[in-house]
């Protein structure tokens, strides 16, 4: 479990802070990390539940004199902990602080009230590129079966235009108020209304076509941009394209798994891709040119040193992939890999000129030195 930060430094603020000062600390925090603004990102929700955590403790007087005595093992941490709070207790709890306004959807105010939204869950999707997509990036098209908005209800979830009610149960804040005695006197603790799952209000006379869930099921067709760069494995999150949510909630994120078609010509190791060339005979011995593919489809002429040895390695500068947005070396580079090809077979004069040249001290290796194809591979590696 990860170690409590200092309610002061959390809200950024110093132990003499006046109320005022506390407030508006944690009305500037609460913004940047509030869920509507950062949805689906779970850093900022918990840093937005250990502002209020922090608020809620400081904005409180009694509470403060425990903590500033006694810390985190005072009498108030019984009384808030953060343990067991969700975000609709929060909300209700500290709703003050953004003056009646400023934010709809999940936490949102009406009239002073705390309502949830609904969100919509995430899809999953898997991906196959080849290289040269993954060498530019590429944007892909999916027509996805998901829940999307009612179009009968536009979403409402209520039939013929009319408007949800007030929720009787909870009279429209959300939550229900439970009032239990305690050491520290009399506490109040707040629950999710069972009636309106914290909406608030209630719909009677339900849409005929989403039966009052303000969603259906649909197919949309969604454009997915692949950044380049990506490898086997990664996952690419693409928010607000899930499945709507409920009465016309946060819409979940679809997230695409990447996979790598297999590639004939090339071995992908991280940046870098490797290209095995089989020279013949007499270019490795005399020296000339080899043309190259490239991952994008094209080639390049490279030039072949004079007695080239099999195993000698060439790269070939910013061929390879891109790092993924960026992160990373910058671009790989094409590393190719040279060795030798060796017929099986020979016609009479072939042999006959092989033969004349075998007692020849130039085609004599030097054994004591002599590195073996592998073993020039291997090395590359390490």
């Amino acid at each position: 479990m990860a170690q409590k930060r200092d309610y002061y430094e959390v809200l950024g603020v110093d132990r003499n802070a006046s109320q005022d000062e506390i407030k508006k600390a944690y009305r500037k925090i609460a913004i940047k990390y509030h869920p509507d603004r950062n949805p689906g990102n779970a850093e900022a929700e918990e840093k937005f539940k250990e502002a209020a955590e922090a608020y809620g403790v400081l904005q409180d007087e009694e509470k403060r004199r425990q903590y500033d005595q006694f810390g985190f093992d005072g009498p108030q941490a019984g009384g808030f902990g953060g343990a067991g709070m969700d975000m609709s207790d929060i909300f209700s709890m500290f709703g003050d602080i953004f003056g009646g306004g400023g934010f709809g959807g999940f936490g949102g105010r009406s009239q002073g009230h705390t309502q949830a939204r609904f969100r919509g869950s995430d899809l999953r999707l898997k991906v196959k590129l080849s290289l040269s997509e993954i060498q530019t990036g590429v944007t892909k098209k999916f027509k996805l079966r998901k829940d999307i908005t009612c179009e009968h209800c536009h979403g409402t979830g209520a039939e013929g235009g009319s408007q949800p009610e007030t929720c009787p149960t909870c009279h429209g804040s959300g939550v229900t108020v439970k009032t239990v005695r305690t050491m520290l006197g009399m506490m109040q603790t707040q629950a999710e209304c069972p009636t309106c799952h914290g909406e608030g209000t209630v719909i009677t006379h339900k849409c005929s076509a989403c039966h009052g869930e303000g969603v259906v099921k649909g197919e949309e067709v969604v454009e997915i941009k692949i950044p380049a760069g990506v490898s086997q494995g990664m996952v690419v999150n693409v928010p607000g394209k899930g499945n709507a949510g409920k009465h016309n909630g946060v819409p979940g994120n679809i997230q695409v798994f990447i996979e790598e078609e297999p590639n004939d010509v090339f071995v992908r190791d991280g940046n870098d891709v490797i290209y095995n060339l089989l020279l013949d005979f007499p270019t490795a011995a005399l020296g000339g040119e080899a043309k190259i593919p490239t991952i994008d489809n094209k080639t390049v002429t490279i030039n072949i040193e004079p007695g080239t040895q099999p195993g000698k390695t060439l790269r070939l500068r910013g061929k390879g992939l891109p790092a993924v947005q960026g992160y990373g070396n910058g671009t790989g580079d094409l590393v190719v890999n040279i060795s030798v090809f060796v017929p099986k077979t020979l016609t009479k004069e072939e042999r006959k000129a092989i033969e004349d040249l075998r007692d020849s001290e130039n085609f004599k290796g030097d054994h004591s030195t002599k590195q073996t194809i592998f073993q020039k591979f291997r090395n590359y590696f390490n």
